[in-house]
């Protein structure tokens, strides 16, 4: 068991999923009776008939663009917008601000955001000294990695962000097994550390906040450094994290992740990118189907550390690809709307090409057969829905990549 955190981590995947779908209904009626934004929202379902995925996928994605909005109405009774159910106090130690601006509280339970699950799979043990590189000014990021830390037993060094000269200098004092941080700012400290003849103490890493490609995983494992990634947002917490087998990312006990169409709530297939929606088993911030923007697909097969959760391919891209075309926005779910008007379509994707001024759309379909006058009645449905002509290109199943695009702006801006 030393290389597992708990017993959670190895449970039969039938076991996880029965313990997540129990847990459902009771997540979703504290979302409803102890949030005003959940109670709108969910308004009409019954928490008892929750307990399928089936079911879950018939709930509105409600996503971060939305939140933020609400919070913005609703400025000056509730800067949470409705969506906390605990208040200023005791359960509420903390409160922090991402860019938006979305508020974000932190209550008082042990490991509020999970991470300390992250931080083992990381390498890091009971009585590690963690030089903690994420900010403590205004976003949870410092507190994120801080509180894991203590619920695994170790001491952390605030350091937060820049002052490069200082941080050296307490790193070279303290010595800390580990850092906790952004991948740059990590090779920033090894690039200068290496100037001034000074060689840093860690040994190992756990990085999150930005693309850690395996070029700069193994510069940083050259300088002695192991580097594991994982993923959170200020929202959720913890949603998964990279393991010593370094393939894709596992996910966290305490979530339940869908893959789904950007722009829709409909799951994806297996393999195939789409939008990461998280429901969050948080009382204090019960979010359901929560959108976060990001792009990723389930990695097949299991992981070789024992761990028996599903597995993303990690941060695949942004799914909001919202786009002006000809002085009109189009969304991605109005791309979705048009292709489910047409059981022939199996994938759609809106190319909007040209040069500034001149923009061009084509909606490429993918349709395994295409009776007469289909692409006709195609470009009707585009010019109700988006209130723009576009031409129809129907393509064979299987032509378009795999990337999660709805919406591609290949337009040149020169």
């Amino acid at each position: 068991m030393t290389d597992h955190y708990d017993k959670l981590e190895i449970r039969d995947p039938a076991e996880r999923e029965r313990d997540l779908l129990a847990a459902l209904p009771k997540q979703i009626a504290q979302a409803q009776t102890a949030t005003s934004a959940f109670k709108k929202i969910l308004d009409g379902v019954k928490p008892a008939d929750i307990t399928t995925r089936q079911a879950l996928e018939q709930l509105p994605v409600t996503r971060k663009s939305e939140l933020l909005e609400l919070q913005k109405q609703r400025r000056a009774d509730d800067p949470f917008g409705g969506f906390a159910s605990i208040v200023r106090g005791p359960r509420m130690p903390r409160v922090f601000a991402s860019p938006g601006t979305i508020y974000e509280p932190e209550g008082e339970a042990r490991d509020y955001w999970r991470t300390a699950r992250a931080l083992h799979a990381a390498g890091f043990r009971s009585g590690d000294l963690i030089h903690n590189s994420f900010s403590y000014h205004m976003t949870p990021a410092g507190s994120i990695m801080e509180t894991g830390a203590h619920a695994l037993g170790c001491t952390v060094f605030a350091g937060g962000t820049g002052q490069t000269e200082q941080q050296l200098e307490a790193i070279a004092d303290l010595k800390p097994e580990g850092y906790a941080g952004t991948p740059s700012f990590l090779k920033i400290l090894l690039e200068k550390a290496e100037e001034k003849g000074q060689k840093l103490p860690f040994t190992k890493a756990l990085v999150s906040g930005e693309a850690f490609p395996p070029s700069l995983h193994d510069w940083i494992a050259a300088h002695g450094v192991k580097g594991t990634q994982c993923y959170a947002t200020a929202d959720l917490g913890l949603i998964a994290y990279e393991t010593s087998a370094r393939e894709g990312l596992v996910i966290d006990e305490g979530v339940l992740v869908e893959i789904v169409r950007p722009g829709t709530g409909d799951p994806v297939p297996d393999g195939e990118v789409g939008e990461i929606v998280v429901t969050s088993f948080n009382p204090d911030y019960p979010l359901v189907r929560f959108g976060t923007g990001d792009l990723s697909a389930v990695l097949a097969g299991a992981c070789p550390t024992g761990r028996t959760n599903k597995r993303i391919k990690g941060w695949l891209g942004r799914a909001d690809q919202t786009t002006k075309v000809r002085g009109m926005f189009v969304h991605p779910s109005q791309v979705a709307e048009i292709a489910r008007r047409f059981p022939e379509i199996q994938r759609a994707r809106l190319v909007v090409s040209g040069e500034m001024g001149d923009d061009q759309m084509t909606f490429k379909l993918e349709c395994a057969g295409a009776p007469d006058g289909l692409d006709a009645r195609i470009a009707d449905a585009v010019r109700e829905v988006t209130k723009l002509r576009g031409t129809i290109e129907l393509v064979a199943p299987g032509t378009l990549p795999n990337d999660g695009k709805v919406i591609e702006d290949a337009r040149s801006y020169k």
